[in-house]
């Protein structure tokens, strides 16, 4: 018997899955609030240099066309200040008389005046990531995502192979809470870098570690809706971040604001330990030597608890990802990168959590990261491109449910690089329409989120699902983590960024073309089940 009959037998969808879902999902609430903190903490307020200090110290008297050069748009540069002021540029009555052609210009040595606005209180102006460190808000965000680039393969390994799901995703909570905490109260740039790095770590055990603990105790038919409303929670997660940043302008408050609450999701994990009856283990540690559910029968009306104890799968056998494996099913070896896993038409199952997700993720926080490049209002941009999430994934599980898996995702990556690609030809004076085509591409991203998290799930068997999942995790990160230095692409093109963002979920798509479908097929718990598809 497997365990998907089992759980069937048991009566399915039952008090226990849907309090055990709720439980898992109300933290991811809270991952939109970190993923896309930077929007808000490391806005860009208008600035331009500070004047050079003169001789009677009356700086604030002195217009500051004679001070700071001004730039195509008639507005201060924002790098440069005259070496000496350009008195002949007013008249009599103080109005621009023309520029200072051929003046001599320096770099802003005595540093920057900052305009009151949204972005009054940042790390840009506080530690001055402007002009020649400008550069250094996508290097803050890009080692944020390597946290969680790093957290995704570490995570996914150790929950499989040593200490199991439930014990790292309450040590994730708590590491979070306080990682996030020790952001707000850094003193410099390079110890908020380090503890963000340290949340992106905790951020991958909360996100992989909660998907595969929903998707092992639900039944086949409810997965496509689990995954739409556990996607559903990380939407409404950004409405609090628009809400949360509205409040409080100053970083430091809203920093720590979006980080409590994982100390909460901390203390109801750790404390809601209870033992299973009888030492029975969860779902991926109960097949036997033939794929098999081996349960006494007087366990059959004994309900599990949340977040139980969990014991090694396959009588201690652990699969390794790497190097000589321990065969678990009479002689069967549970590659990743093998042969195990190759599926029709020459492509590996891993071509999905990699490919895929490394694109959706890469071109989704392309566009995400860059709210200010509008023109709009962000926290209207920030609502904007929440809700456009709700349409988009209610339509990915009905995609997901009626035309399949690999139809759904390959759509909506083919979708959203198109509407990225439009963007080229569309001038930079129609906001509207430039911003219409951002927030269909990023709800087509967001649906294939959606179906990517299921679809990988469903591809790889139970002894590497978490395994499987965690490195589908960190291509993720990848894409998540080049995003915003492709950005700095600008630079030279303005339009390379979008040419690069448009171009990877496009060639993603076809690569799905190629992955075999999994609706209404069930959970594979060995290798062979999925040899047999």
């Amino acid at each position: 018997m497997t365990f998907v009959e089992l759980l069937a037998r048991l009566g399915g969808m039952g008090r226990f899955q849907v309090t055990y879902v709720a439980a898992l999902a109300i933290p991811l609430l809270m991952l939109a609030s970190h993923n896309l903190l930077q929007n808000f903490t490391a806005g860009v307020p208008e600035h331009h240099c500070r004047p050079r200090p003169l001789a009677n110290d009356s700086v604030g008297d002195v217009p500051l066309l004679v001070s700071i050069p001004s730039d195509g748009h008639h507005r201060p540069q924002r790098c440069r200040r005259y070496v000496e002021p350009q008195w002949h540029l007013l008249e009599v009555n103080g109005t621009v008389n023309g520029t200072a052609n051929g003046a001599a210009t320096e770099p802003c040595r005595d540093g920057w005046t900052y305009h009151d606005g949204v972005f009054a209180h940042t790390i840009v102006t506080e530690w001055d990531l402007v002009c020649e460190s400008k550069t250094l808000r996508q290097v803050a965000q890009s080692i944020y995502m390597a946290g969680i680039l790093l957290g995704s393969g570490l995570f996914g390994v150790l929950s499989d192979n040593r200490f199991g799901r439930r014990a790292l995703l309450t040590w994730c909570y708590l590491q979070l809470g306080v990682t996030g905490a020790g952001t707000a109260a850094a003193p410099s740039f390079v110890v908020y870098c380090l503890c963000r790095f340290l949340a992106g770590l905790a951020m991958a055990g909360v996100s992989l570690n909660s998907a595969s603990l929903c998707m092992e105790w639900i039944p086949t038919e409810a997965r496509a809706v689990v995954g739409t409303i556990n996607g559903y929670c990380y939407t409404l997660g950004q409405f609090v971040l628009a809400a949360a940043a509205f409040g409080l302008p100053h970083w430091r408050w809203l920093q720590l604001v979006v980080s409590l609450p994982f100390f909460l999701f901390f203390l109801y994990s750790w404390y809601g330990e209870p033992r299973r009856p009888g030492g029975c283990p969860p779902p991926s540690s109960w097949v036997g030597g033939r794929g098999e559910v081996d349960v006494k029968p007087h366990l059959l009306g004994a309900k599990p608890h949340l977040f139980g104890e969990q014991t090694p799968p396959f009588g201690g056998a652990k699969p390794h990802l790497f190097g000589e494996q321990t065969p678990p099913f009479g002689g069967a070896k549970p590659h990743l990168f093998g042969p195990h896993l190759v599926v029709p038409g020459g492509f590996c199952v891993e071509t999905l959590g990699f490919g895929d997700r490394f694109s959706t993720s890469f071109a989704y926080y392309g566009l995400a990261m860059d709210l200010q490049g509008f023109g709009v209002d962000i926290y209207l941009s920030q609502l904007v491109f929440g809700a456009v999430d709700i349409p988009a994934k209610l339509a990915s599980v009905l995609a997901i449910s009626c035309v399949g898996r690999r139809v759904a995702q390959g759509g909506s990556l083919a979708l959203a690089g198109i509407c990225i690609l439009a963007n080229i030809v569309v001038p930079m004076e129609l906001r509207t329409l430039r911003m219409a085509f951002a927030v269909i591409g990023k709800g087509s991203l967001a649906a294939s989120f959606n179906c990517a998290y299921i679809f990988s799930g469903e591809l790889f068997p139970t002894v590497i699902r978490q395994t499987g999942m965690g490195l589908g995790g960190t291509m993720a990160r990848v894409g998540g983590m080049v995003a915003p230095l492709v950005r700095m692409a600008a630079d030279v093109t303005p339009v390379l960024p979008l040419i690069i963002y448009g171009a990877a979920p496009i060639v993603s798509a076809v690569a799905t073309c190629f992955l075999p479908e999994t609706r209404n097929v069930p959970l594979p718990e060995t290798v062979k089940d999925v040899e047999r598809r």
